[in-house]
């Protein structure tokens, strides 16, 4: 297969400015996405849409292909991500050839080891090339999530679940920001990562979860690098 690992890294960031090139570990974050994808089977790629020309540089440097500057109508706050997306992926097919998947990798997810980008790979290899989404265990499980109607509480999923104790309740899973896969006609045609059909790909380490947005998510990233190079991480895939 072709598979093109695609990181969309925009320079503006009002919450926490120039997060995709501070250095986290001693290496840019933006280097953490490249550096995974490396020698992982069947990636034909490392795209990098940005446009900050320093995010470029770095990049480059890093071994990704950065051919141009994201332009800036797909760069503003109010930009759809899909379009700066999809605006990469037509570039690289009309410019390299077609691929058989997209692999998106969000710059602020830094902690996903190559082997998971492979177990992903070979999901989407082994189910008919149907989207597959990283997603990791909640902390707070929807049954203990309420609605505040007024002053008062009203739970998601109705009081019947309030009182079960955490072991009983069934396993809830959420979003982690660091892995997309797709085929691009399903992405072109759908306009989504996600369907019925999606295939959960489930990230164990607590690590996994962290999506770096605010100073403090800053911190609580550089604690887990203590966490992430212990060698008992590398199995906990």
């Amino acid at each position: 297969m072709r598979i093109l690992a695609l990181i969309p890294a925009r320079g503006g960031s009002k919450r926490l400015p120039g997060k995709n090139i501070r250095p986290l570990g001693g290496k840019p974050l933006i280097e953490w996405s490249i550096d995974a994808v490396k020698g992982v089977s069947d990636i034909c790629d490392i795209l990098v849409s940005t446009d900050d020309p320093r995010i470029a540089e770095i990049a480059r440097s890093a071994g990704a292909t950065v051919p141009w500057l994201r332009p800036p109508e797909l760069a503003t706050d109010h930009a759809p991500s899909l379009d700066a997306i999809l605006h990469a992926l037509d570039w690289y097919e009309e410019e390299k050839g077609a691929v058989d998947g997209l692999l998106v990798l969000q710059p602020t997810s830094p902690f996903r080891h190559s082997c998971q980008l492979q177990k992903a790979i070979d999901a989407f290899a082994s189910n008919g090339h149907l989207p597959v989404i990283s997603v990791s265990r909640v902390h707070s499980h929807p049954a203990w999530c309420f609605r505040i109607n007024g002053k008062r509480l009203n739970p998601f999923l109705g009081w019947g679940t309030i009182t079960q104790r955490s072991q009983d309740l069934e396993p809830a899973f959420a979003l982690n920001g660091s892995i997309y896969l797709i085929e691009p006609s399903m992405l072109r045609s759908t306009h989504t990562f996600f369907s019925e059909d999606a295939e959960a790909l489930i990230m164990d380490s607590p690590v996994s979860t962290i999506d770096i947005d605010t100073e403090f998510d800053w911190l609580i990233a550089e604690a887990g690098l203590q966490l992430w190079n212990a060698p008992v991480n590398q199995n906990t895939h």
